[in-house]
């Protein structure tokens, strides 16, 4: 009888060790699925709003817009002031464009406009400052800009210089280009 009962305590004890080595594993395994579904639900949402910047993206890309880096540009086919253009984009859902790198500088410099962007220094002569109303910390300046010739507060891109990251000049806000406006998605 000691042999049984010796048998049957190593039975007792392996089977002990083999039923927590499964509990361990049920437990890395359920650990793991809600892992996995929470990767899952973030992607299902990541997709979601992906899809949702498609729809937009498409919309206005039929109607003159181009897209670059997680904005949309809108291309004016006319000339107006820089207020004028500034009202546009606005009844757009946009603003005048504002340059927040030196790709986006170099991505508009290749468009081949000289446009109107997002900058003045109307309220402050010498405080450049963006349509958001923060301060201009990196410029793109044509040589000798700017220089406020004739009362110049507004900055347009200048497609005619030679480096595509020192093309703009300050401009007479009351003179007529052509503008970009920016709407970011």
């Amino acid at each position: 009888m000691n042999n049984l009962s010796q048998s049957f305590s190593i039975y007792k004890i392996n089977a002990t060790a083999e039923r927590d080595q499964l509990q361990t594993k049920y437990n890395n395994l359920t650990k793991e699925r809600d892992q996995l579904q929470t990767i899952y639900n973030n992607l299902t949402e990541e997709k979601g709003q992906i899809q949702a910047k498609l729809i937009v993206i498409e919309q206005h890309c039929k109607v003159g817009w181009r897209y670059f880096d997680s904005s949309l540009y809108f291309l004016s086919t006319e000339m107006k002031t820089w207020e004028e253009s500034r009202q546009d984009c606005l009844e757009r859902g946009a603003d005048l464009v504002i340059i927040n790198s030196r790709e986006e500088q170099t991505f508009l410099f290749n468009l081949h406009l000289r446009a109107w962007i997002g900058l003045t220094d109307s309220v402050t002569e010498g405080t450049w400052k963006w349509v958001d109303g923060t301060s201009l910390t990196t410029g793109y300046w044509g040589t000798g800009q700017p220089d406020n010739k004739w009362e110049e507060d507004c900055v347009e891109i200048y497609y005619g210089q030679d480096n595509p990251v020192k093309t703009w000049n300050d401009d007479n806000c009351h003179k007529k280009h052509d503008w970009i406006c920016e709407k970011v998605v």
